[in-house]
């Protein structure tokens, strides 16, 4: 928190100067009857061809309620802290926010974003679990704008060398295959067994949280932290044994998402790839290029001891600001981006994975993204990561502690003995 407001004075002083030159170019003054010029806070790393002709095509239809975007940071850590810096200080530059899922909480909590009206919106396709983060104590307080789960990528051409059924559409390997694949397969063919993003930051509490789900765990049940329990034990000690055993590389203690899927690609000094296996987001396969299809295969988390495999909810939510002069506006920006046009633009440009179900069964589109169907069972089965106020401080002490477990710098037992005695206290005080 101290970090946050030694950035307001800046912030709002930068802010105050975007808004001065809008108004510099010839844009009307702000109004309060809830129409009129917006702003859409994106961050960068959320953005790419599929933003433009989607902003084209509302300016052109709505020349007098134009939409400026205005870019975040890339890191989501720096984006928050704008974003609370700005709303802490009740500035009306933002309008609408595209916010991280495990924001909502805490910015509906604080009375930053608008409460919703249901009846605005066509949820009837969107992903029960999608909806599921844009809510705060039953109230829609956001509308989902891509979701996200973890995916299972490997190297297809490899395993076929090596007579490896591979897993039929909607399956996976237990841990213990995966285990066995990348501790044997993969030295054949020069390649290291696992990746996944095992370096100490967010990350690495999504790893985390996709190995407990799989072992039959959970980090939270309501409000209670439940990783005192047998599942989230074996969950920390399978990724340790795999270090130990090297089917999961050291290196991967490293890797963020970038550093992992560019280790797994083909790339400089390592022309077939590095690794037999990778955990990453479903946007990879569009950088895998125009042979993905026949050298990787891509399936659901594996799972452990009986339990099916799980990944961790990504993917942001959009949300009204509470200061926003232009609200109606927004509101109708927001069901316009939400619309099917839109999401199926946000998926053949970006590959951001749509949060309207109905996209995951059009032809064309699994023809192109063969992964969809894989993908819409990977949604559906996701759990989302901790819904609380403060989350980017609980899962500051969710990574932190199982890095160190990971670095053999504390015992699993103390490590999750820890992060049930902080994260109860940060629940509390929240």
């Amino acid at each position: 928190m101290q970090r946050r407001m030694i950035v307001v004075g800046a912030l709002i002083a930068a802010l105050t100067l975007v808004a001065g030159c809008a108004s510099a170019v010839g844009e009307p003054p702000p109004s309060t009857n809830g129409i009129g010029p917006i702003t859409f806070a994106i961050g960068f790393d959320d953005v790419s061809s599929w933003l433009s002709p989607v902003i084209a095509k509302w300016n052109a239809q709505n020349p007098r309620q134009k939409v400026t975007v205005l870019y975040l940071p890339e890191a989501a850590n720096v984006q928050l802290d704008q974003l609370v810096a700005n709303l802490q200080a009740k500035s009306p530059v933002y309008d609408v926010i595209d916010m991280d899922v495990v924001w909502t909480a805490e910015f509906a909590a604080n009375g930053w974003i608008i409460p919703l009206k249901e009846q605005d919106f066509q949820l009837g396709d969107f992903f029960p679990s999608a909806l599921h983060t844009a809510q705060y104590q039953g109230k829609l307080f956001a509308v989902p704008d891509y979701t996200n789960a973890d995916l299972l990528y490997y190297r297809k051409d490899i395993l076929t060398k090596a007579h490896v059924p591979l897993p039929s559409a909607g399956s996976t390997w237990t841990w213990a295959q995966l285990a066995s694949l990348a501790s044997s397969v993969a030295p054949r063919y020069g390649l290291d067994g696992y990746a996944a993003t095992l370096a100490q930051y967010e990350g690495l509490t999504v790893n985390f949280a996709e190995a407990v789900q799989s072992a039959g765990g959970s980090i939270l049940s309501g409000n209670a932290v439940t990783l005192n329990t047998p599942q989230a034990a074996a969950a920390l000690d399978n990724l340790i044994l795999g270090l130990k055993q090297g089917w999961i590389s050291k290196k991967t203690l490293k890797y963020e998402e970038l550093n992992a899927q560019d280790a797994f690609e083909p790339g400089p000094g390592h022309p077939q790839g590095q690794y037999l296996f990778l955990n990453d987001w479903p946007d990879v396969y569009a950088t895998l290029g125009p042979d993905a299809a026949r050298t990787y295969g891509i399936a659901l988390l594996p799972g452990m001891n009986g339990h099916q495999g799980s990944s961790t909810l990504g993917g942001a939510n959009l949300a009204i600001s509470t200061y926003s002069l232009h609200q109606q506006t927004a509101l109708h920006f927001i069901q316009y981006l939400t619309q099917y046009q839109q999401q199926k633009t946000m998926l053949e440009q970006g590959s951001f994975p749509p949060v309207l179900k109905s996209l995951y069964h059009d032809p064309a589109l699994t023809a192109r993204f063969q992964y969809l169907p894989t993908l819409y069972q990977a949604i559906e089965t996701a759990q989302p990561r901790p819904a609380v106020t403060n989350y980017d401080q609980a899962s500051l002490v969710i990574s932190s502690e199982v890095y160190q477990a990971l670095e053999g710098n504390k015992t699993p037992r103390a490590a999750l003995a820890e992060m049930q005695s902080d994260l109860t206290q940060i629940i509390r005080d929240g």
